[in-house]
């Protein structure tokens, strides 16, 4: 079992523009041509801060049509945030706050011996990072530059440095990058 933190960036290190928009992703390349299919069919349960859930929820006529459902995810997962937001019907959706490790225990003994997904939030992988948590980074480095928005990783890792496991082509818009966490 790892905890991963699979995702995509501009070339210049931003997951999504100041107003939380990934219009800039979608054009660059197909997910089925990616490593993703694979990844999630190894994930047991899922983590992710709050505003990737109001980016799904703000989003779901375009997710229902890409995956069949407004809610894509099957595997439970646990949503951070200090707010009250609303729940998805049918969606097995746990609202929690304060440190991600009393969590990450919950999330491995509810996955079931598969992979643990950082869906979205640089701080929030960053946090696990933080608390020894995180074993791989899995990345889609897109073929744009945005200038600014929200980090990747709001953290500095120098010594040791991450461990490049694997390095890949997706058509012309995005080279994958598998990196371990030491």
């Amino acid at each position: 079992m790892k905890t991963q933190y699979y995702t995509a960036t501009s070339l210049d290190g931003f997951i999504a523009t100041e107003d939380d928009s990934l219009d800039w992703l979608f054009p660059l390349g197909d997910i089925n041509d990616t490593s993703y299919s694979a990844f999630f069919a190894e994930v047991g349960a899922l983590a992710m801060g709050s505003t990737t859930y109001e980016w799904i929820l703000r989003h779901a006529e375009k997710v229902a049509e890409e995956t069949g459902s407004s809610w894509p995810y099957t595997q439970p997962t646990w949503v951070f945030t200090s707010r009250k937001l609303p729940s998805i019907e049918g969606a097995d959706i746990r609202f929690v706050q304060g440190s991600v490790a009393p969590i990450h225990a919950e999330m491995t003994q509810a996955a079931g011996g598969k992979n643990l997904w950082i869906v979205g939030g640089g701080d929030l992988a960053g946090q696990f990072h933080d608390a020894g948590l995180l074993d791989e980074i899995l990345v889609q480095v897109g073929s744009v530059t945005l200038g600014s928005g929200k980090p990747l990783f709001p953290r500095r890792i120098t010594n040791p440095p991450l461990e490049l496991v694997s390095v890949r082509q997706v058509g012309t818009g995005f080279a994958e990058l598998c990196y371990r966490v030491p």
